[in-house]
Formats: C-alpha cells, sequence, structure tokens
C-alpha cells in the first residue's frame, strides 16, 4: 500500500487548521499543522513534507511570502510545492498571481479564504502529481 503523501499547513486561525485537517485527512492525505511560522519552519526543515498550505497574515502582514521565499532559498525546502491560501487580497486591495509575482511571490497556487474545501482539495491533488 502506498504511503500517504504529507500535506503541512501553516495559517494562525485555529479554525482553518481544524477544517483544513478534517477536510485533507478525509481525501487520504496525512495533514500536518502549524501556527506560527517559527513552528511551520522548524518541521519542515525536519524533512518529509510533501504539500505546504501556507497563510501570508500571520506574525506579520507579510509573513506567509517570507516563508515561502525562505523556502525557496533553501535547496532542501525549494521543490516542496505551496498553496499560499489567504485572504490578503481582500485586506490589502492588491491582487497576486504565481504567474507575474514570481519573485516575491514563489508559490505554485494562490488560493483565496474562504476557499470550497473540493477547491482545496484539487489543489493539493494538482500539486501531488
Amino acid at each position: 500500500m502506498p504511503t500517504k503523501k504529507t500535506v503541512f499547513v501553516i495559517d494562525d486561525d485555529p479554525d482553518l487548521l481544524e477544517v483544513a485537517k478534517t477536510v485533507l485527512s478525509g481525501a487520504g492525505f496525512s495533514v500536518l499543522v502549524a501556527s506560527t511560522s517559527r513552528d511551520g519552519l522548524a518541521r519542515i526543515r525536519k524533512g518529509g513534507i510533501d504539500c505546504i498550505i501556507l497563510d501570508v497574515m500571520m506574525e506579520t502582514e507579510t509573513e506567509g511570502f517570507h516563508i515561502a521565499q525562505d523556502l525557496r532559498a533553501d535547496p532542501k525546502t525549494a521543490g516542496i510545492p505551496i498553496v499560499m491560501l489567504t485572504s490578503v487580497s481582500k485586506k490589502t486591495g492588491f491582487e497576486f498571481s504565481p504567474e507575474t509575482d514570481k519573485d516575491y511571490l514563489p508559490v505554485e497556487t494562490f488560493l483565496e479564504k474562504p476557499v470550497d474545501p473540493k477547491r482545496l482539495v484539487q489543489a493539493v491533488r494538482d500539486l501531488m502529481k
């Protein structure tokens, strides 16, 4: 039997963490969660993460952007796909796109909160192929 892929969700909203864990576990993934960027980065550096779902606005308004940039700069974590799941565009009025903002936003997928659970699962599945 193949090993489950591990999805790691980093978000400071405990409700979102619980929902994401339930939805993604139900879709067959192993799910880990962290509520701070510090805890998240420490866990990622231990290895075994196949995909990251990352919020932007946590300790700072742009925390998730910095985490993504740090992960891309490290050869050990540069290849882990990242789904940015956030409401930053609604709060700031700025639109972000992985295609046009690659340097500042080095992620594969950008999803706005609230996200349909099926869309979240599909985004993760697409990145696991």
